[in-house]
């Protein structure tokens, strides 16, 4: 049997109906090397059962957790993990099966590298590019850039003390990879799209994105846990905060400046009449 190198943890919840089509996309039969430890996390749902009993092979493993969330269930998956390197994928996603194989050789060319990923696209409810910005570490420090169908080291995984699972609201995955960064490690990009999210109507996401408190809360929560790294850079940190509080005030200037321009034009009456009947009023 070969010995493996990459193990890839796939949370699942009541996603049996996408699991099967994220587990073709790693194209195994092309990665000896590879394992899959599937997580069911606590799910009720009949289809997703039969499902994941039929998945079983193997090199394909499934453990069973308690519905704690997927920090919860990732955690349990990496701590079974025989693979050197791990890829988290959430069972509703899919990856380009080369993925695998361009991160792993990342790491291996750069053992001061902690972290490789992609860039993306999305699919399900809406498609296209996923506009994240490019890495840099500057941004990083702000803002979360990298999803968590990247590649990283298990013993990076320890080091770091695993996915933190009090963060309910979610951002797991920057606390995660800022812990990495606290680690003197860096991440690496690749130029490419090669993992693709599902969006769809209601997720943990898409509630989270929503809720501005449970935002605040997350990124609070990131700060105060990453203290000593934050401290570390708190110069470089308060220069971009200042940044991008102009940016900010710069895009509300313009976005004020084309309210007024609009309503001008709606007091020319012709412009108006267009306007009714482009809407249908």
């Amino acid at each position: 049997m070969n010995e493996i190198s990459i193990s890839v943890i796939m949370p699942c919840y009541n996603d049996g109906q996408y699991i099967e089509e994220a587990i073709a996309s790693l194209q195994m039969e092309k990665h000896p090397d590879v394992e899959v430890i599937i997580i069911d996390d606590g799910s009720d749902d009949s289809v997703t059962k039969t499902v994941l009993d039929k998945v079983v092979s193997k090199r394909i493993r499934l453990l069973h957790t308690h519905h704690n969330g997927p920090s919860c269930a990732r955690n349990e998956g990496i701590r079974a993990a025989k693979g050197t390197y791990i890829l988290p994928l959430d069972a509703d996603d899919r990856i380009e099966h080369a993925y695998l194989d361009k991160a792993k050789a990342v790491l291996e060319k750069n053992p001061q590298c902690g972290v490789a990923y992609c860039k993306a696209d999305l699919f399900g409810e809406a498609s296209g590019p996923w506009m994240l910005a490019p890495y840099s570490f500057e941004r990083m420090l702000v803002e979360s850039l990298v999803f968590v169908t990247a590649m990283f080291r298990k013993t990076d995984w320890e080091a770091v003390g695993g996915f933190r699972t009090d963060m309910k609201d979610g951002m797991e995955d920057y606390d995660f990879f800022i812990g990495i960064l606290a680690l003197e490690k860096n991440i690496i990009q690749l130029d490419e799209v090669l993992f693709h999210y599902r969006i769809k109507k209601k997720s943990r996401t898409t509630e989270f994105v929503r809720d501005a408190e449970a935002v605040r809360r997350a990124f609070r929560s990131v700060y105060e846990h990453h203290q000593a790294f934050y401290d570390k850079h708190s110069r470089l940190y308060a220069c971009l905060l200042r940044d991008e509080i102009v940016r900010q005030r710069m895009e509300i200037e313009r976005l004020m400046h084309m309210t007024g321009w609009i309503a001008r034009l709606k007091r020319i009456p012709l412009l108006r009449w267009i306007g009714k009947k482009m809407i249908g009023r």
